[in-house]
């Protein structure tokens, strides 16, 4: 009798361990899926961790390679005659054609493809690439390199940073890429970039870094309108944001979405671009870096969309000439032209002709870092600026605001606004000759002929003669592209451009 009751009681212990167990777990893979992916990356290494012994001498990347090259991924893009005619007339589709491998299709009977790299960054199938790389893409399939091939659905894509966030289901968890830290990031240091260029199998390649918060000016300019031409609605007003790491190590077509890794296997960056002449390469890449890279995947993850916040203030980037022009003594920073009343920065006592020196203790030798810094945070977040006012520095804790963008969709008021808003620039413009154009190595643009005071340009030193190619992230070649640019946000207008010097500019304002 006693025997029995002493095997149920260690039957009744079983059972309780046993569900105290599936209960346990059944937490803990709730609480995962709802981690960032930071989170789930501490989770999964602090079980799996990279063994990778740093070399001395001369460099040795073969651990480093092993440990990431599972986790770059293949991916195939097929676009329908509809979608390929919108890359066709896009200048993004005849660049990335000769970068990454984008096809430039003659007929119209068959679907194209056209092929670049992803890094899954999650076991569960969560996968980082470029904007360009998916754009448009009617089906999207990811190839491992363990030759299985799985469609991907889109989570996300942001043409401000290049980035698109892809998911993949698979029986089994997937390998993954260590998110490392960009800011860590130091010049000379080695590097690998992995990633299926040319059309060849999984591909590893060795460099340094040559520099940091490179900025190309490809993405804001009049390529995005051209991209949406379909969608006009879908076109962002936010500026571009680029801080690109340049790296010497080869990258050529269909490397576009890849890893680059530095010696411990960790991912700093994905590779975006290349500088050459003629398409392949010719002794740089840029990535887009991790951090950065981060904060956008998290978003599409967490909320479907970018969110993104502002300082609220109008600038411009100081160098020699600008000081000189401005008659200022400082040669870094950012020159605070305005302030947007009720904007972070107003309610943190930012003034005009405040100089912008720092932002949370590094250095701004460029809007680069401003941007890229911004970039990674949401609205709540805060910043601490330093600034110089009279020659005196000072610092600043700045809460950033949400960027809103007011459409309405009500045709009349939307050209009316436009009207009113282009009323307000107070300038003249001049279109472009085909000449003029390839002269500049541009697509679109208008020339600023005239400036009348009064108007928004004459307030906030647009210069005559400054060539300007996007209005809030709108190509424009003419008076009525500049109106349908303007409707796009009627709160803040956001210019690029090139000055009269061939420099490369970007103002942003109030209308109001």
């Amino acid at each position: 009798m006693n025997m029995k009751k002493i095997g149920m009681t260690v039957l009744i212990a079983m059972v309780g361990g046993l569900l105290a167990i599936g209960g346990y777990k059944l937490f803990e893979n709730k609480q995962v899926e709802n981690m960032s992916f930071e989170e789930k990356q501490e989770v999964y290494f602090a079980n799996n961790p990279l063994k990778i012994n740093s070399s001395t001498g001369n460099p040795d990347f073969t651990q480093a390679s092993a440990a990431v090259s599972p986790a770059v991924v293949h991916i195939v893009t097929t676009y329908e005659a509809k979608s390929r005619q919108r890359m066709q007339s896009s200048p993004f589709g005849d660049m990335f054609e000769e970068f990454f491998g984008v096809p430039r299709s003659r007929g119209q009977s068959q679907p194209s493809r056209a092929s670049g790299s992803g890094v899954i960054i999650s076991t569960d199938g969560y996968i980082v690439t470029n904007n360009h790389v998916v754009e448009g893409a009617d089906k999207i399939e990811v190839k491992l390199t363990d030759k299985r091939v799985l469609e991907a659905k889109l989570i996300g894509r942001d043409p401000n940073t290049d980035l698109a966030l892809l998911k993949v289901s698979a029986s089994k968890s997937l390998p993954i890429v260590k998110l490392g830290n960009s800011d860590d990031v130091n010049i000379g240091e080695w590097v690998l970039a992995v990633g299926y260029p040319l059309g060849l199998e999984s591909t590893v390649t060795a460099g340094i870094v040559s520099a940091k918060g490179r900025s190309l000016n490809l993405l804001g300019q009049e390529n995005l309108r051209r991209q949406y031409q379909e969608n006009p609605d879908e076109v962002p007003v936010n500026a571009a944001i680029e801080s690109f790491i340049q790296t010497d190590a080869v990258i050529n077509r269909g490397n576009s979405g890849g890893a680059l890794v530095n010696a411990d296997g960790e991912l700093i960056g994905i590779n975006s671009a290349i500088a050459s002449p003629s398409g392949y390469y010719a002794g740089y890449g840029f990535a887009i870096p991790v951090n950065l890279v981060k904060k956008i995947a998290n978003d599409f993850k967490e909320f479907g969309e970018v969110k993104r916040g502002y300082v609220g203030i109008t600038f411009v980037e100081l160098n020699t000439e600008v000081a000189k022009e401005l008659e200022v003594s400082e040669y870094n920073g950012l020159y605070v032209r305005e302030v947007v009343e009720g904007g972070g920065a107003d309610k943190a006592g930012i003034k005009a002709n405040d100089i912008v020196t720092h932002i949370d203790g590094r250095l701004i030798t460029s809007s680069s870092i401003l941007q890229e810094r911004v970039g990674r945070l949401r609205p709540g977040d805060k910043i601490e600026l330093q600034y110089l006012r009279d020659g005196k520095e000072r610092k600043a804790t700045i809460t950033l605001q949400e960027i809103k963008n007011d459409q309405t969709s009500d045709t009349a008021e939307s050209s009316k606004s436009a009207t009113q808003l282009y009323n307000s620039l107070g300038a003249g413009f001049k279109e472009l000759s085909a000449a003029q154009k390839k002269e500049l190595g541009v697509d679109a643009g208008v020339v600023v002929s005239s400036i009348r005071q009064g108007g928004l340009f004459a307030k906030y030193g647009v210069p005559r003669g400054l060539v300007i190619t996007s209005i809030n992230g709108t190509a424009v070649s003419n008076i009525e592209q500049i109106g349908q640019a303007l409707s796009k946000n009627a709160n803040v207008v956001t210019i690029k451009g090139i000055t009269p010097d061939g420099g490369m500019a970007t103002l942003t304002f109030p209308t109001e």
